[in-house]
């Protein structure tokens, strides 16, 4: 394997990666920068900066008092290593400074029991031990590529699925059998969920499409990252817009049952308007905040970087408005258990309903703003960690299709009868044509066509006209009765 000298970056053939150190007896009071030469300009700065910031530390680093013999604090051209105990190995995370390089590994230096650092018996000279720097790098690089596909595929999915929810919810409007519903259903009231559904589908949508781009255009571009063009922090910023439209849609979701089940006890129609200036307006403040602060304080490449506190700008409100939800569909279910339990039984079972998929959306699609940090440092555990938080994250609009819409039992229920109402008509066309061949082969007279031919037409002028309304009112109340 070649080995990455940072003083003279010449092969080595005989040994795994390891950095030679500077003497183990330090000058304290003038150390000297050794000159430092890599592959290119970026990594020898960063190397430059972590030697200035280490012989910094050193001395500000006050003596060690402890009893016995030590290891003194030195730089091994890599890292900065502090003084240990003889007999003891001392390790840290690898550094950044190749592409092959991992920094969730482990380094680590041995002070053997003279109180001196490990010398390579080859070289003969201090070493530190970065093998495991990039021993799975390949295997990494793969899983890497796995998860890139699965976020795209995810949001792909996502977006077909939303659409299909969205023309669902349009199509059956235009057919006037969410009207029915919203009749049976205290008039106007699942329309006006039906209305938030919708928005957050198309939050969600819009949430897709932007991070889809990054994910295509951005991302395997290095070339556009380096050139750093305005065009990328613009989509970066759409990308926590929309962020924050998806859970503060999901948020009006849960202020809405709240204040319809709790605060109005089934009141009959709220004003939206709130509600819009809630889910689209107030996550502009955030995302607004976050671009000027990382413009001014952390301004990389295209904002890619995740190493910076200012996402707590948007994620903060993002997690504040989970908790709220959470608590406000507690709040719900715990009036519904009590105090809706003799009475409104309909209409609570309903409700139960609607309430338990916002509950149950609620936490599986925040976890990933609670669990992040504690990433497990097994690394089999790791993988099913990041396989399933890319699930969670990148799969989202997909579930909320799914629990919202195509579990939904009204959704069910419409398309059912929309695809009886079509078998019956698609039978009877069939119906009308064999009967309209039959009586061109014979010489039959129009007058002697049966009487029954004319009743169904009857009662087909009957499904397809008014009466259409009155049949599917009665089948969506047994409908609903019996679930």
């Amino acid at each position: 394997t070649e080995h990455r000298d940072p003083f003279t970056f010449a092969p080595r053939e005989h040994f795994p990666r390891m950095a030679p150190s500077l003497t183990s007896t330090i000058n304290y009071t003038d150390p000297t920068l050794e000159p430092v030469v890599t592959e290119n300009t970026a990594i020898r700065q960063k190397i430059i900066d972590s030697q200035y910031k280490c012989y910094e530390r050193m001395n500000r680093a006050p003596p060690y008092r402890k009893k016995g013999l030590f290891c003194n604090r030195t730089w091994d051209g890599w890292l900065c290593w502090d003084d240990t105990p003889a007999g003891k190995v001392t390790a840290q995370n690898c550094p950044d400074y190749f592409p092959d390089f991992d920094p969730t590994e482990r380094a680590s230096k041995y002070c053997d029991e003279t109180g001196n650092w490990f010398r390579h018996p080859e070289s003969n000279r201090t070493w530190s031990n970065y093998t495991l720097c990039n021993l799975f790098t390949s295997e990494k690089l793969k899983m890497a590529f796995i998860l890139y596909y699965m976020a795209i595929v995810g949001h792909a999915l996502s977006i077909t699925s939303l659409l299909i929810s969205l023309g669902i919810f349009f199509y059956f409007k235009i057919k006037t059998l969410i009207y029915n519903l919203c009749y049976i259903f205290f008039r106007s009231l699942s329309c006006q969920r039906i209305t938030l559904h919708k928005n957050l589908f198309f939050s969600y949508v819009l949430n897709s499409v932007f991070t889809i781009a990054h994910l295509i255009v951005v991302v395997p571009n290095p070339g556009l990252v380096k050139r750093d063009p305005v065009s990328c922090k613009v989509l970066q910023f759409f990308h926590q817009y929309t962020l924050g439209c998806n859970y503060f849609w999901m948020l009006c979701e849960g202020i809405y049952l709240h204040t319809l089940i709790v605060v109005a006890v089934f009141a009959e129609e709220q004003r939206l308007h709130w509600y819009y200036l809630l889910g689209w307006g107030f996550p502009l403040v955030p995302a607004s905040i976050h671009a000027v602060a990382r413009a001014k304080y952390f301004n990389d490449n295209c904002w890619m970087s995740v190493d910076t506190h200012l996402l707590y700008i948007v994620h903060g409100p993002v997690m504040a408005a989970l908790l709220v939800n959470f608590f406000f569909l507690l709040n719900i279910v715990r009036v519904l258990v009590t105090k809706l339990r003799d009475t409104h039984r309909a209409e609570s079972n309903m409700y139960m309903k609607a309430v338990r998929a916002t509950l149950i959306l609620v936490p599986l699609l925040g976890i990933q703003f609670v669990i992040i940090p504690w990433r497990p440092e097994n690394r089999l555990a790791g993988e099913i960690y990041d396989y399933i938080m890319h699930i969670l994250m990148h799969y989202q609009g997909l579930l909320v299709a799914t629990i919202f819409c195509f579990f939904n039992g009204e959704v069910q229920g419409a398309l059912k009868r929309q695809w009886m109402q079509y078998k019956t008509q698609w039978g009877q066309r069939r119906r009308d044509h064999c009967s309209t061949r039959s009586t061109s082969y014979t010489a039959t007279s129009i007058t002697e066509v049966p009487v029954y031919l004319y009743h169904h037409d009857s009662n087909n002028e009957q499904l397809n006209g008014r009466y259409l309304d009155d049949s599917e009112l009665v089948a969506l109340k047994s409908g609903e009765t019996s679930a």
